[in-house]
């Protein structure tokens, strides 16, 4: 049976559509990336790097979504970002010229470009508009992670699974009927809430009972967003 031809992706209408941090570069450097770069497709559950280990570039995603996470002592993981169209993942391992210290699994079908480490630190050093956005980016992820560890050490589960929620409606949004337009099984919840899976199992059945959300298999259903806002404290 022959096998389908996989169509490589080009740079340049991706950086500009996603907004991601090669917007500003140049034709030349687009081209650079575009003759150097290796595309590949993974299938759910596919990892693309494993914590601890060298990793001789970074990744650029160009179509489904990317779990960044860590692994510990017991082997739970702990779900630090979604990488989704445009994102770039292992970056800072790059820079630091450091092991991988996250791991990175596809949670759906996905293709992911994989640019080799000489070209990010060459257009950090040459491209100014670029180190910005690559500093930019980084400042996000470093915020991100102080609030994480601020609601873990002054979050309820509770208000953590509903702060998720509002997250998860905010990065992916929702489709027609209001579900998320991403799917998750239950224990990828918990790894990002950071708790153990009985527990949102049973907090996402009181939220149904009180009419915040449907399930339906992986499918949540938003059905009273203020609701969960008052629930997560978010905004108080």
């Amino acid at each position: 049976m022959k096998q389908k031809e996989i169509q490589i992706p080009f740079c340049n209408n991706c950086a500009v559509n996603t907004n991601s941090v090669f917007k500003h570069l140049s034709s030349d450097e687009i081209e650079i990336i575009n003759f150097e770069k290796d595309f590949k497709q993974y299938k759910r559950g596919d990892v693309l790097y494993s914590e601890g280990s060298r990793i001789s570039g970074f990744f650029c995603i160009n179509k489904g979504i990317i779990k960044v996470f860590k692994t510990g002592i017991d082997g739970k993981e702990q779900i630090i970002r979604f990488a989704r169209p445009g994102d770039i993942i292992a970056y800072r391992s790059v820079l630091s010229n450091e092991p991988a210290c996250t791991s990175a699994k596809a949670i759906e079908d996905a293709g992911v470009c994989f640019i080799p480490a000489h070209i990010l630190t060459d257009f950090v050093k040459e491209n100014s508009m670029f180190s910005m956005e690559v500093m930019k980016l980084t400042c996000h992820e470093l915020g991100e992670a102080n609030e994480y560890i601020t609601d873990i050490a002054q979050k309820t589960v509770r208000e953590r699974l509903a702060e998720v929620l509002l997250n998860l409606i905010n990065d992916f949004g929702l489709d027609s009927d209001n579900y998320l337009r991403i799917t998750l099984t239950r224990e990828e919840l918990a790894n990002i809430v950071g708790t153990a899976t009985e527990s949102v199992i049973r907090l996402l059945s009181e939220f149904k009972s009180d009419k915040l959300i449907e399930l339906s298999g992986r499918k949540i259903k938003i059905l009273n967003r203020k609701s969960l806002e008052k629930i997560s404290n978010v905004f108080s």
